[in-house]
């Protein structure tokens, strides 16, 4: 199926819907000093008739270095031209968490969500609707900072579009739709740290997942977004060596793209239930 610009609906509001059913747990990744942000986060979800499940997230401040595990510092120097902060660790484990909870559930999906999103009462029908459109993905990313070169492959019945990116990284790891099927593939694959867990998510060439977006975003940030428990502008710039030393990592970058230019140029995945599927 081609989708062109004449084909894209007119943007939907929360008011298109009914008050969902909950047909996908949502797992919220939480750590404890952000108890506050868990809270404020239930209480909008359940205006909306969502129920969250806390995942509790793993604190990388409060663990020394040496007590990271599966953490191949190194390697996450050189891919990132800059040593790994805490905050990533914590991050890139708790997003983990997820993923055992979810293959431990044995639900056929979940949305895994990061405490500084926002609700509305349609996203869980919108999430499921998409994941209808393509059945053969494993990661459906519902919220990103960008889509440059977006290329559609299916269109869901509310009218969004999913696909993949010809550039990016897109950037957050906010929102996101994952198959019991695909938290097994990425815990196998992602089980060692070398990339901010965001950046991971995305390599679908890399880690063996059939990874795909929305073309909009299906939730915005809430109020919490610029008060980050990962790390400040400024924790980067403090650790990020000369331009010189950083060259591995450009190099790095460059083969990504490449990368992620084909990845996002393969034909659809056959879907394995209904569902009309076909790249643009």
């Amino acid at each position: 199926m081609t989708l062109h610009e004449s084909s894209r609906p007119s943007p939907l509001s929360p008011e298109s819907f009914d008050m969902p059913s909950q047909d996908l747990p949502v797992y919220v990744v939480n750590i404890d000093r952000a108890a506050a942000r868990m809270e404020a986060l239930r209480a909008v979800a359940e205006t909306h008739g969502v129920l969250l499940e806390r995942v509790a997230g793993v604190d990388g401040t409060l663990l020394a270095k040496v007590d990271r595990v599966d953490a191949d510092e190194d390697r996450f120097y050189t891919c990132n031209g800059r040593p790994m902060l805490p905050g990533e660790y914590g991050c890139y484990r708790s997003h983990m968490l997820a993923f055992e909870r979810l293959v431990a559930s044995g639900e056929p999906a979940a949305v895994v969500v990061e405490d500084d999103i926002a609700f509305d009462g349609g996203f869980l029908r919108r999430a499921s609707a998409l994941l209808d459109a393509l059945p053969s993905a494993d990661v459906i990313k519902l919220v990103n900072h960008r889509a440059s070169g977006f290329r559609p492959f299916a269109q869901s019945r509310f009218g969004d579009r999913v696909g993949r990116c010809l550039w990016g990284p897109q950037g957050s790891a906010a929102c996101y739709l994952i198959t019991r099927k695909g938290a097994e593939k990425l815990l196998a694959s992602m089980k060692v740290i070398a990339l901010p867990f965001d950046v991971a998510l995305e390599r679908g060439w890399a880690n063996g997942a059939e990874i795909f977006t929305a073309e909009k975003n299906i939730l915005p940030f809430g109020d919490m977004r610029e008060a980050t428990v990962i790390a400040t502008r400024a924790d980067y710039r403090s650790v990020k060596p000369s331009h010189w030393r950083r060259l591995p990592a450009y190099l790095f970058r460059l083969k990504e793209s490449v990368s992620r230019f084909l990845y996002a140029r393969r034909p659809a995945p056959k879907p394995s239930v209904g569902g009309k599927v076909g790249p643009a």
